[in-house]
Protein backbone atom coordinates (compact mmCIF):
# COMPACT_ATOMS: atom_id res chain seq x y z
CA UNK A 1 0.00 0.00 0.00
CA UNK A 2 2.82 1.91 0.54
CA UNK A 3 4.22 2.37 -2.79
CA UNK A 4 0.16 3.67 -3.69
CA UNK A 5 -0.34 6.07 -1.14
CA UNK A 6 -0.58 10.11 -1.80
CA UNK A 7 0.78 12.03 0.37
CA UNK A 8 0.53 16.05 0.67
CA UNK A 9 1.02 18.95 3.53
CA UNK A 10 -1.46 21.04 5.63
CA UNK A 11 0.10 24.00 6.57
CA UNK A 12 -1.44 26.47 9.76
CA UNK A 13 1.21 28.78 9.26
CA UNK A 14 2.75 28.22 13.20
CA UNK A 15 3.96 31.06 15.28
CA UNK A 16 6.44 30.33 17.22
CA UNK A 17 6.64 31.80 20.96
CA UNK A 18 9.30 34.69 20.46
CA UNK A 19 8.85 34.92 16.57
CA UNK A 20 6.24 36.88 14.52
CA UNK A 21 3.60 35.89 11.87
CA UNK A 22 5.97 37.54 8.96
CA UNK A 23 8.44 34.94 10.12
CA UNK A 24 5.60 31.99 9.93
CA UNK A 25 4.42 32.80 6.72
CA UNK A 26 7.73 33.14 4.70
CA UNK A 27 8.34 30.12 6.50
CA UNK A 28 5.12 28.39 5.02
CA UNK A 29 6.91 29.31 1.13
CA UNK A 30 9.75 28.04 2.22
CA UNK A 31 8.70 24.70 3.53
CA UNK A 32 6.29 24.66 0.32
CA UNK A 33 9.70 24.81 -1.35
CA UNK A 34 11.52 22.05 0.25
CA UNK A 35 8.31 19.51 0.13
CA UNK A 36 7.71 19.16 -3.65
CA UNK A 37 11.78 18.69 -4.06
CA UNK A 38 11.24 15.76 -1.75
CA UNK A 39 7.96 14.85 -3.75
CA UNK A 40 4.95 15.66 -1.54
CA UNK A 41 1.93 15.77 -3.86
CA UNK A 42 -0.32 18.91 -2.76
CA UNK A 43 0.58 22.19 -0.20
CA UNK A 44 -2.61 23.51 1.26
CA UNK A 45 -2.23 26.33 4.01
CA UNK A 46 -5.26 26.75 6.35
CA UNK A 47 -7.07 30.31 7.56
CA UNK A 48 -7.80 31.51 11.12
CA UNK A 49 -8.43 34.84 12.13
CA UNK A 50 -7.47 36.02 15.89
CA UNK A 51 -4.92 33.31 16.66
CA UNK A 52 -1.68 33.72 18.59
CA UNK A 53 -0.35 30.20 16.91
CA UNK A 54 -1.40 30.49 13.33
CA UNK A 55 -0.30 33.13 11.00
CA UNK A 56 -2.43 32.20 7.87
CA UNK A 57 -5.45 34.68 7.50
CA UNK A 58 -5.75 34.46 3.69
CA UNK A 59 -5.22 31.53 2.08
CA UNK A 60 -5.68 32.94 -1.01
CA UNK A 61 -2.65 35.37 -1.49
CA UNK A 62 -0.64 33.23 0.81
CA UNK A 63 -1.59 30.25 -2.36
CA UNK A 64 -0.32 32.80 -4.91
CA UNK A 65 3.10 33.25 -3.30
CA UNK A 66 3.46 29.02 -2.70
CA UNK A 67 2.42 28.58 -6.56
CA UNK A 68 4.70 31.38 -7.95
CA UNK A 69 7.98 30.27 -5.77
CA UNK A 70 7.35 26.21 -6.81
CA UNK A 71 6.96 24.51 -9.65
CA UNK A 72 4.49 21.46 -9.79
CA UNK A 73 3.12 21.21 -6.85
CA UNK A 74 -0.99 21.29 -6.44
CA UNK A 75 -1.36 24.24 -4.16
CA UNK A 76 -4.47 25.10 -2.39
CA UNK A 77 -6.71 26.49 0.49
CA UNK A 78 -6.97 23.88 3.64
CA UNK A 79 -9.29 25.81 3.75
CA UNK A 80 -11.44 29.02 2.70
CA UNK A 81 -14.26 29.50 5.19
CA UNK A 82 -16.76 30.60 3.46
CA UNK A 83 -19.04 31.50 5.50
CA UNK A 84 -17.50 34.56 5.96
CA UNK A 85 -17.41 35.45 2.21
CA UNK A 86 -19.54 35.71 -0.50
CA UNK A 87 -19.59 32.64 -3.18
CA UNK A 88 -18.60 35.22 -6.11
CA UNK A 89 -15.36 36.78 -4.48
CA UNK A 90 -14.19 33.32 -3.52
CA UNK A 91 -14.98 32.07 -7.24
CA UNK A 92 -13.14 35.28 -9.01
CA UNK A 93 -9.93 34.85 -6.27
CA UNK A 94 -9.15 30.67 -7.40
CA UNK A 95 -10.44 31.47 -11.54
CA UNK A 96 -7.80 34.22 -11.20
CA UNK A 97 -5.50 31.81 -9.24
CA UNK A 98 -6.09 28.41 -11.87
CA UNK A 99 -5.37 31.31 -14.57
CA UNK A 100 -2.34 32.01 -13.36
CA UNK A 101 -0.98 28.59 -12.66
CA UNK A 102 -3.12 26.45 -14.63
CA UNK A 103 -3.83 22.75 -13.30
CA UNK A 104 -2.33 23.49 -9.93
CA UNK A 105 -5.05 24.78 -7.65
CA UNK A 106 -7.07 23.47 -5.26
CA UNK A 107 -10.28 25.13 -3.44
CA UNK A 108 -10.73 23.52 -0.47
CA UNK A 109 -13.57 25.32 1.32
CA UNK A 110 -15.24 24.87 5.20
CA UNK A 111 -17.91 25.47 7.01
CA UNK A 112 -16.42 26.36 10.53
CA UNK A 113 -15.68 29.99 11.58
CA UNK A 114 -12.06 29.38 12.02
CA UNK A 115 -12.57 32.05 14.86
CA UNK A 116 -14.01 32.84 17.73
CA UNK A 117 -17.90 34.06 17.33
CA UNK A 118 -15.99 38.36 18.21
CA UNK A 119 -14.02 37.38 15.42
CA UNK A 120 -16.44 36.15 13.42
CA UNK A 121 -18.97 39.18 13.74
CA UNK A 122 -15.99 41.63 12.89
CA UNK A 123 -15.41 40.01 9.80
CA UNK A 124 -18.82 40.71 8.59
CA UNK A 125 -18.98 44.14 10.19
CA UNK A 126 -21.43 45.74 9.18
CA UNK A 127 -23.21 43.44 8.00
CA UNK A 128 -24.90 40.33 9.97
CA UNK A 129 -23.25 37.17 9.94
CA UNK A 130 -24.36 34.56 6.86
CA UNK A 131 -26.71 32.23 8.91
CA UNK A 132 -24.95 28.52 8.80
CA UNK A 133 -27.83 27.49 6.97
CA UNK A 134 -27.00 29.02 3.82
CA UNK A 135 -23.99 27.11 3.54
CA UNK A 136 -25.25 24.55 1.36
CA UNK A 137 -26.84 27.21 -1.45
CA UNK A 138 -22.92 28.82 -0.88
CA UNK A 139 -21.34 25.56 -2.06
CA UNK A 140 -23.83 25.51 -4.91
CA UNK A 141 -23.43 29.01 -6.23
CA UNK A 142 -19.59 28.89 -5.91
CA UNK A 143 -19.70 25.25 -7.47
CA UNK A 144 -21.67 27.30 -10.69
CA UNK A 145 -19.50 30.46 -10.56
CA UNK A 146 -15.91 28.59 -10.54
CA UNK A 147 -16.87 26.09 -13.43
CA UNK A 148 -19.66 28.46 -15.40
CA UNK A 149 -22.50 26.31 -14.96
CA UNK A 150 -24.96 28.74 -13.00
CA UNK A 151 -28.44 27.72 -13.89
CA UNK A 152 -29.88 29.65 -16.21
CA UNK A 153 -33.17 30.74 -13.48
CA UNK A 154 -30.46 31.49 -10.84
CA UNK A 155 -30.57 35.59 -10.15
CA UNK A 156 -26.85 36.31 -10.77
CA UNK A 157 -26.41 33.93 -13.70
CA UNK A 158 -26.31 36.66 -16.06
CA UNK A 159 -22.87 38.25 -13.82
CA UNK A 160 -19.80 37.75 -16.39
CA UNK A 161 -16.96 36.00 -13.79
CA UNK A 162 -13.64 37.07 -15.18
CA UNK A 163 -11.29 35.41 -15.92
CA UNK A 164 -13.62 32.98 -17.38
CA UNK A 165 -12.86 28.92 -17.07
CA UNK A 166 -10.39 27.62 -19.44
CA UNK A 167 -11.21 24.51 -20.83
CA UNK A 168 -10.29 21.82 -18.79
CA UNK A 169 -8.76 23.93 -16.01
CA UNK A 170 -10.66 25.37 -13.17
CA UNK A 171 -9.73 24.83 -9.97
CA UNK A 172 -10.23 21.72 -8.20
CA UNK A 173 -12.88 22.16 -5.72
CA UNK A 174 -12.74 19.80 -2.27
CA UNK A 175 -15.04 20.15 0.63
CA UNK A 176 -13.62 19.98 4.35
CA UNK A 177 -14.95 18.74 7.48
CA UNK A 178 -14.97 17.11 10.68
CA UNK A 179 -18.31 15.73 11.14
CA UNK A 180 -20.94 13.77 9.40
CA UNK A 181 -22.41 17.05 8.17
CA UNK A 182 -19.97 17.64 5.58
CA UNK A 183 -19.48 14.24 4.65
CA UNK A 184 -22.70 14.02 3.34
CA UNK A 185 -22.87 17.31 1.88
CA UNK A 186 -19.74 16.46 -0.49
CA UNK A 187 -21.09 13.08 -1.21
CA UNK A 188 -24.65 14.34 -2.58
CA UNK A 189 -22.70 17.50 -4.30
CA UNK A 190 -20.04 14.60 -5.78
CA UNK A 191 -17.43 16.46 -4.44
CA UNK A 192 -14.09 15.16 -3.14
CA UNK A 193 -13.74 15.18 0.96
CA UNK A 194 -11.11 15.80 3.19
CA UNK A 195 -11.54 14.76 6.88
CA UNK A 196 -9.60 16.62 9.35
CA UNK A 197 -8.45 13.79 11.87
CA UNK A 198 -5.69 15.62 13.53
CA UNK A 199 -8.07 17.99 15.14
CA UNK A 200 -7.83 15.08 17.38
CA UNK A 201 -11.53 14.81 19.19
CA UNK A 202 -12.98 13.51 16.17
CA UNK A 203 -11.03 10.74 14.85
CA UNK A 204 -12.83 8.15 16.67
CA UNK A 205 -16.02 8.84 14.80
CA UNK A 206 -13.73 9.30 11.26
CA UNK A 207 -13.98 5.84 9.99
CA UNK A 208 -17.65 5.92 10.08
CA UNK A 209 -17.68 9.09 8.73
CA UNK A 210 -15.57 8.27 5.58
CA UNK A 211 -18.14 5.01 4.93
CA UNK A 212 -20.66 7.69 5.09
CA UNK A 213 -19.91 10.03 2.56
CA UNK A 214 -18.90 7.06 0.17
CA UNK A 215 -22.62 5.93 0.99
CA UNK A 216 -24.34 9.34 0.02
CA UNK A 217 -22.05 9.87 -2.83
CA UNK A 218 -23.91 10.85 -5.95
CA UNK A 219 -21.98 10.99 -9.10
CA UNK A 220 -22.19 14.60 -10.68
CA UNK A 221 -20.06 16.94 -13.41
CA UNK A 222 -18.04 17.49 -10.35
CA UNK A 223 -16.82 13.86 -9.16
CA UNK A 224 -17.96 10.55 -10.99
CA UNK A 225 -16.36 8.57 -7.67
CA UNK A 226 -15.48 9.74 -3.99
CA UNK A 227 -12.16 10.45 -3.43
CA UNK A 228 -11.25 10.83 0.58
CA UNK A 229 -8.00 12.50 1.66
CA UNK A 230 -7.83 12.69 5.50
CA UNK A 231 -5.02 14.67 7.77
CA UNK A 232 -2.81 13.51 10.98
CA UNK A 233 -0.90 15.44 13.11
CA UNK A 234 2.96 13.92 12.10
CA UNK A 235 6.06 14.48 14.13
CA UNK A 236 8.64 12.15 12.85
CA UNK A 237 12.55 12.07 14.08
CA UNK A 238 15.29 9.87 14.51
CA UNK A 239 14.13 8.10 17.41
CA UNK A 240 10.92 8.02 19.43
CA UNK A 241 11.87 9.91 22.14
CA UNK A 242 12.83 12.66 20.69
CA UNK A 243 9.91 12.61 18.18
CA UNK A 244 7.84 12.53 21.59
CA UNK A 245 9.54 15.48 22.73
CA UNK A 246 9.36 17.27 20.02
CA UNK A 247 5.32 17.00 20.27
CA UNK A 248 5.17 18.26 23.14
CA UNK A 249 4.82 21.72 21.76
CA UNK A 250 1.62 20.41 19.92
CA UNK A 251 0.60 18.50 22.45
CA UNK A 252 0.87 21.63 25.12
CA UNK A 253 -0.93 23.50 22.49
CA UNK A 254 -4.08 21.62 22.40
CA UNK A 255 -4.17 21.48 26.01
CA UNK A 256 -3.54 25.37 26.11
CA UNK A 257 -6.88 25.91 24.81
CA UNK A 258 -8.52 23.92 27.22
CA UNK A 259 -7.64 26.93 30.11
CA UNK A 260 -7.85 29.49 27.31
CA UNK A 261 -4.30 30.42 27.50
CA UNK A 262 -2.69 32.25 24.07
CA UNK A 263 0.56 32.50 22.41
CA UNK A 264 3.12 31.49 20.31
CA UNK A 265 3.74 27.57 20.42
CA UNK A 266 5.91 26.97 23.33
CA UNK A 267 9.68 25.33 22.91
CA UNK A 268 9.35 21.71 23.94
CA UNK A 269 11.26 22.55 27.20
CA UNK A 270 8.81 24.60 28.65
CA UNK A 271 6.00 22.91 27.31
CA UNK A 272 7.14 19.41 29.15
CA UNK A 273 7.85 21.78 32.17
CA UNK A 274 4.40 24.17 32.13
CA UNK A 275 2.53 23.72 35.59
CA UNK A 276 -1.07 22.76 33.50
CA UNK A 277 -3.95 22.09 36.07
CA UNK A 278 -4.99 18.50 36.50
CA UNK A 279 -8.01 19.28 33.58
CA UNK A 280 -5.33 20.35 30.47
CA UNK A 281 -2.72 18.11 31.68
CA UNK A 282 -5.14 15.05 30.90
CA UNK A 283 -6.03 16.65 27.83
CA UNK A 284 -2.13 16.67 26.95
CA UNK A 285 -1.48 13.64 28.10
CA UNK A 286 -4.55 11.88 26.61
CA UNK A 287 -3.91 10.08 23.31
CA UNK A 288 -4.49 11.16 19.62
CA UNK A 289 -6.07 8.78 17.43
CA UNK A 290 -5.56 11.88 15.04
CA UNK A 291 -1.59 11.78 15.65
CA UNK A 292 1.08 9.63 14.80
CA UNK A 293 4.67 10.49 16.27
CA UNK A 294 7.76 8.24 16.11
CA UNK A 295 10.64 6.97 14.45
CA UNK A 296 10.46 7.21 10.36
CA UNK A 297 9.20 3.62 10.30
CA UNK A 298 6.55 3.76 13.63
CA UNK A 299 5.02 6.83 11.53
CA UNK A 300 5.21 5.06 8.48
CA UNK A 301 3.36 2.15 9.97
CA UNK A 302 1.12 4.55 11.48
CA UNK A 303 0.08 6.13 8.44
CA UNK A 304 -0.55 3.42 6.92
CA UNK A 305 -2.76 2.14 9.76
CA UNK A 306 -4.78 4.81 10.01
CA UNK A 307 -5.11 4.89 5.73
CA UNK A 308 -6.58 0.97 6.25
CA UNK A 309 -8.89 2.20 8.64
CA UNK A 310 -10.19 5.14 6.08
CA UNK A 311 -9.63 2.75 3.27
CA UNK A 312 -8.08 6.05 1.82
CA UNK A 313 -5.08 6.18 -0.08
CA UNK A 314 -4.72 9.90 0.18
CA UNK A 315 -3.25 11.29 3.23
CA UNK A 316 -2.39 14.65 4.27
CA UNK A 317 0.37 15.74 7.08
CA UNK A 318 0.57 18.35 9.33
CA UNK A 319 3.33 19.24 11.23
CA UNK A 320 3.71 21.78 14.07
CA UNK A 321 6.49 22.18 16.43
CA UNK A 322 8.85 24.64 17.90
CA UNK A 323 11.76 24.87 15.60
CA UNK A 324 11.06 25.06 11.51
CA UNK A 325 14.63 22.89 11.27
CA UNK A 326 12.74 20.15 12.93
CA UNK A 327 9.47 20.39 10.74
CA UNK A 328 11.38 20.42 7.49
CA UNK A 329 13.42 16.89 8.59
CA UNK A 330 9.96 15.35 10.04
CA UNK A 331 9.08 15.83 6.71
CA UNK A 332 12.30 14.68 5.15
CA UNK A 333 12.29 11.52 7.09
CA UNK A 334 8.40 10.68 5.95
CA UNK A 335 9.46 11.04 2.29
CA UNK A 336 11.96 9.13 2.52
CA UNK A 337 10.63 5.91 4.31
CA UNK A 338 7.77 6.50 1.49
CA UNK A 339 10.02 6.62 -0.97
CA UNK A 340 8.81 9.42 -2.66
CA UNK A 341 9.89 10.53 -5.55
CA UNK A 342 10.70 14.29 -6.57
CA UNK A 343 8.82 15.98 -9.48
CA UNK A 344 11.30 15.33 -12.63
Amino acid sequence: MSSELTLSVVDQSPVRKGGTATQALRETVQLAQAVERMGYSRYWVAEHHNSGSFAGTSPEILIGQIAAATNSIRVGSGGVMLSHYSSLKVAEQFRMLEALFPGRIDLGIGRAPGSDQLTASALAHPREQIDIRYFPQQVADLLGFVHGLADPGHPFAQIAIQPGPQPESVPEVWLLGSSDYSAQLAGMLGLPFAFAAFFGRNAAIGPPVADLYRSKFQPTVFGQEPRLSVSVAVMCAPTEDEAIFLSSTRRFSRAARVIGLRGGLLPPEEATAYPLPEEAQRSMDEPNQGSVDGTPEQVRDGILKIAAQYDTHDMGIVTNCYSFEHRVRSYQLVADVFDLSPPA
